[in-house]
């Protein structure tokens, strides 16, 4: 782990925004109109999709992705200029919040400032063409970090944003050098040693599929070297299997239960259901009450807990990379106020230091954090369990996130359609 994560971050709640879908205004202005509310729901970290210039070679549709950046060191034009978002940084702190910037550092678009001045930096074919290592992505071309003049621009590059912003989230950060990473956090230390650095890590069959064509590619356990946080890939596989096959519930929280031993005693997962590249949670649900169940769930997890802004009012459909596809809002649809209690829920140290166990898994969860004084269970009946036994003695306790009683008799409750969260005393807790 790196040497000086804190535990705290597991107590965090990130929001993430892609600024051209998030507003009618599609710039950093109509975001900042929106950040009272986004503040209201507890969000400790506002983490925000590329900023950057598009590549104009081979865009993707007719807006581009933002993950195929023209220039590190300027702000796309039809978000503002580099003053707006000055303003947005300076917003975003006056609400008590930190901000992240996505950070795209393997691979450029195909017409980028770097293929100009260094087309030497970059993979090419035998033709001489811009390449990538795998995928069809025919908007980018990748880095080769066996150049170390590669190496000087992109740290130099991250500490002058380190200088603006209060986090990075790094994409498919496991295919650059572990070492690369080792010595960006080394300098950036020296400049901001609270930023903190968030790695979209990858699925094992993908570690895999690389290393067999013979590049590197770093598992969580390396990346957690440099990174603070990592991506939850590398169990996610098993969390699509459950959300098709319900009777996969108990692999997808084994494989949880196993990043406990796995990973550092600090280990820091960010327990995102749904992003920008992965399908809406509530498309994949089979109604409101699962989708509910789930997260809540996420919340409790050990870990950092994720919002994909439109997530809090039920949205089903994933914003397009390529093209203006505004999030429509359905203030009809909000739980809002669920949120709100989960994030205030999650700032409670226990979620941070205390010992983390799983008690059933089949067809309800029942977690608990648990100290000397003190424990915190949670019971999320996923698949409609009749009874679910708990650890907690007999008797009346208090649902903290509706206030309503909760009867315990012979360690069971009978099924539940509402997640439940019961913070008690440790002589309660068996």
């Amino acid at each position: 782990m790196a040497k000086q994560t804190s535990h705290s971050l597991r107590n965090l709640t990130f929001y993430q925004v892609f600024v051209r879908q998030h507003s009618a205004t599609q710039d950093f202005n109509g975001l900042i109109a929106d950040l009272d509310r986004i503040k209201s729901l507890g969000v400790d970290v506002l983490y925000l999709l590329p900023i950057h210039p598009i590549g104009k070679k081979m865009r993707k549709g007719s807006k581009g992705s933002p993950y195929a950046v023209f220039d590190y060191y300027q702000i796309d034009e039809n978000y503002g200029t580099m003053t707006d978002f000055d303003r947005l940084v300076e917003a975003v702190h006056q609400r008590d919040m930190k901000i992240m910037m996505d950070i795209v550092i393997n691979h450029t678009a195909k017409d980028s400032v770097l293929t100009e001045k260094h087309p030497d930096w970059f993979y090419h074919k035998p033709n001489g063409e811009f390449a990538n290592r795998v995928g069809n992505w025919s908007d980018i071309t990748d880095l080769d970090y066996q150049h170390q003049a590669v190496w000087d621009y992109m740290i130099n590059m991250l500490a002058y944003w380190a200088k603006h912003v209060d986090g990075f989230r790094c994409d498919v950060a496991p295919l650059l050098p572990i070492d690369f990473w080792m010595a960006a956090r080394t300098k950036i230390d020296q400049i901001n040693p609270e930023l903190i650095w968030l790695s979209e890590s990858v699925h094992p069959s993908f570690i895999k599929y690389l290393r067999d064509l013979g590049y590197d590619c770093s598992t969580d356990s390396q990346m957690y070297q440099a990174f603070d946080i990592c991506y939850d890939y590398d169990i996610f596989e098993h969390f699509e299997a459950y959300l098709k096959t319900p009777s996969m519930l108990h692999k997808w929280m084994d494989e949880i239960y196993r990043q406990e031993t796995t990973y550092p005693k600090n280990y820091v997962k960010l327990r995102s259901f749904e992003n920008h590249d992965q399908a809406r949670l509530h498309e994949r649900v089979r109604d409101d009450q699962h989708f509910v169940m789930l997260v809540s769930l996420s919340f409790f997890l050990r870990g950092a807990a994720f919002i994909y802004a439109g997530m809090e009012h039920m949205v089903d459909h994933r914003p397009d990379l390529f093209e203006d596809d505004l999030i429509v809002w359905q203030p009809n649809r909000s739980i809002e106020p669920l949120i709100k209690k989960l994030s205030k829920l999650k700032k409670d140290p226990m979620f941070s230091t205390a010992n983390f166990h799983m008690h059933n898994h089949d067809q309800a969860v029942v977690l608990s954090y648990e100290n000397k004084k003190t424990c915190i269970v949670g019971i999320f009946n996923l698949e409609n369990a009749k009874i679910i036994p708990v650890p907690l003695l007999d008797g009346t306790y208090t649902n903290l996130l509706d206030l309503t009683p909760v009867t315990i008799t012979a360690h069971q409750i009978t099924g539940t359609t509402e997640p439940i969260i019961i913070k008690t005393s440790r002589g309660n807790y068996q």
